[in-house]
């Protein structure tokens, strides 16, 4: 019956010892903290904080001094009274809680500092992609083609047509391997603009996307997918897209005549 009774105070948020020197405290009536601590198989110094415990939520009261102080179950219908007055702080705590959220959003939202995701394995490196579908510009893109269909063959064969569809353009630096030159002659259905680099001075890993106030770096071989949310950092990556731009068509052009 005790065991019962252990359980389900435990069930009503009592902790494994408060539940044992709480039944212990019943059965004995009273007692000092060795003999409840025995009765109830917790060692002495657990059972002298516990039975503190206890008397805190009404549930024991001290009678005497050290060193016969004792302790004195007090009758079991003070744990419905505990209970209730449990609940009733939990339900002010509960409408604290909703009067502080306001603030504390506006203190994680605040536009003045990046926000950085990260998202692991093959599902992770799906969900950065699916993010880049989301851009209302243009996506600058370093990427290597190998890389990105090795890790993912399945995912890319709708990805393309997909953000072709929804509008959005890209231009993006590509090795020109024998894939990635395969890619580019599809340019134009899938509203890219290529520019293909040397792939023995530019097999370049991880993959970067920027766009809006996003840069989206994938590593295929960490399985890893990086969101940075900055309006500062994205800016300052486009300006440096530029120039590596210039340069890639520059090189893009070398490399077809």
């Amino acid at each position: 019956m005790s065991d019962q009774l252990k359980e389900s105070l435990k069930n009503v948020g009592f902790s494994k010892a408060e539940a044992a020197m709480y039944v212990a405290l019943l059965e004995l009536g009273r007692g000092t903290v060795s003999q409840v601590a025995a009765r109830a198989k917790v060692n002495r110094t657990s059972g002298y904080h516990v039975l503190s415990a206890l008397v805190a939520k009404g549930l024991a009261t001290i009678s005497g001094r050290e060193p016969k102080q004792e302790y004195v179950a007090e009758p079991p219908a003070k744990l419905q009274k505990f209970v209730d007055h449990e609940l009733e702080r939990q339900k002010g705590v509960v409408g604290r809680t909703a009067a502080l959220i306001p603030g504390l959003d506006a203190l994680h939202n605040r536009g003045d500092r990046p926000r950085v995701r990260f998202f692991e394995g093959i599902d992770g490196l799906r969900a950065v992609y699916e993010d880049t579908l989301t851009s209302h510009e243009p996506i600058r893109a370093l990427a290597n083609v190998d890389d990105m269909h090795k890790a993912l063959p399945e995912y890319f064969s709708t990805y393309y047509g997909r953000r072709s569809r929804k509008g959005i353009t890209i231009r993006a630096i590509i090795p020109a391997t024998e894939t990635g030159v395969e890619r580019a002659k599809h340019d134009a259905e899938e509203k890219r603009e290529s520019a293909l680099v040397p792939a023995d001075a530019f097999s370049f890993s991880p993959e970067i996307n920027i766009y809006d106030d996003k840069v989206m770096i994938a590593s295929w071989r960490e399985k890893l997918g990086i969101i940075i949310e900055s309006a500062e950092i994205a800016d300052a990556m486009k300006k440096v897209y530029e120039l590596a731009w210039a340069e890639a068509k520059r090189l893009d052009k070398t490399l077809k005549t």
